[in-house]
C-alpha cells in the first residue's frame, strides 16, 4: 500500500500538467512500514532524456545523489520516482521495467489530451520480470 497526502498528489498533478506533451519526473521522499510506504514529499526533475521527452524520462546520476541528500538532510527516504505518460495509460512500460530498481515505488500519471485521466502506482518484483500494482490511499493532511 502507498499513502499519499493531498499536498503531494497535488504537486504530481501539477507537474505532469506543466510538463504535457513531454514526460515529467521527479522523487519520492517518505518512509517505509512493513508492506506500507508512506509518501510525505516530492521533488521535481528535469527530465534529462536526450531526444524523446514525449515518450521517456531519464534522471541524471547526479540528480539521484541530489535526492539522497536532501533525504538524509530531512530525515527522509528515497522511496521511489514518479513520472507522467502524456495521452497512455498509467500502465508501466518495458522501458520502464529495465530502467527500474526492486524496492522502489513508481508511480504513473496518465495525462490525455491535456487533462488529468488516472494515477497509479507499482513495484518491481524482485527478479525484475514484471510490475505488480500497488494500492494508493489518499491520506487527508
Amino acid at each position: 500500500m502507498l499513502t499519499l497526502n493531498n499536498d503531494t498528489s497535488k504537486s504530481m498533478q501539477e507537474h505532469a500538467l506543466a510538463t504535457f506533451p513531454e514526460e515529467c519526473c521527479g522523487f519520492l521522499f517518505g518512509s517505509f512500514e512493513d508492506d506500507k510506504v508512506s509518501v510525505e514529499d516530492v521533488n521535481i526533475v528535469e527530465n534529462n532524456h536526450p531526444d524523446q521527452k514525449a515518450r521517456r524520462f531519464l534522471i541524471s546520476p547526479e540528480d539521484y545523489m541530489k535526492a539522497e541528500k536532501y533525504a538524509d538532510e530531512n530525515g527522509l527516504t528515497l522511496v521511489g520516482v514518479y513520472h507522467s505518460h502524456p495521452n497512455h495509460p498509467a500502465m508501466p512500460s518495458e522501458t520502464d521495467r529495465l530502467a527500474a530498481m526492486p524496492g522502489f515505488t513508481y508511480i504513473i500519471h496518465s495525462i490525455m489530451d491535456g487533462e488529468p485521466a488516472d494515477v497509479t502506482a507499482w513495484e518491481l518484483e524482485e527478479d525484475r520480470s514484471k510490475f505488480r500494482a500497488v494500492e494508493i490511499v489518499n491520506n487527508e493532511e
